[in-house]
């Protein structure tokens, strides 16, 4: 992509990244199926990892430990009831589900870890090539959507003078 390509400037930013994780995401899940694990989701792993090494979790408790919103986990979690991965029960407080590995899980965790591995390697190669870690690009993304968020940036741009930096 060039610098005079209308799809190098940020309007076209959410259409890359989706297309960015597509690449890598679809990568991992041809990996899992390469090891007889056709349809496993890669996000899967995260959860089943925190899991493993915290014990049974609240839906609340793996979102912090994984790092994404609760409904993404509770989402993720509906779909590894289904996969026979996790089973659900309520808490102590009616409205809390804890999250439990089955006995599937528990055995496909050392496959798992050795493909956990893999793919961080992997993705440090990626970084390697890059002029600027894609890793560390995220993290400072994050922090910087984290101190003010991608809602108020728009509303900041749409309010700002034409020709004037928002913000």
């Amino acid at each position: 992509m060039t610098d005079d390509d209308p799809r190098a400037g940020a309007g076209f930013l959410g259409t890359r990244l989706r297309h960015l994780l597509e690449l890598m995401e679809g990568g991992v899940a041809a990996a899992y199926a390469d090891l007889g694990l056709p349809g496993f989701r890669p996000r899967f792993t995260p959860i089943l990892r925190a899991l493993a090494s915290a014990g049974d979790s609240s839906i609340r408790d793996l979102a912090r430990a994984v790092g994404v919103t609760h409904s993404a986990v509770s989402q993720t979690v509906a779909h590894m009831v289904k996969e026979d991965l996790v089973k659900l029960r309520t808490g102590d407080d009616a409205r809390q589900r804890i999250v439990t590995l089955t006995p599937r899980a528990r055995r496909l965790l050392p496959v798992l870890d050795t493909e956990w591995t893999a793919t961080t390697r992997a993705a440090a190669t990626l970084d390697a090539e890059l002029s600027f870690p894609l890793s560390r690009v995220i993290d400072e993304a994050l922090d910087a959507l984290s101190r003010r968020p991608f809602r108020q940036r728009i509303a900041d741009a749409a309010t700002a003078p034409p020709g004037q930096a928002a913000g």
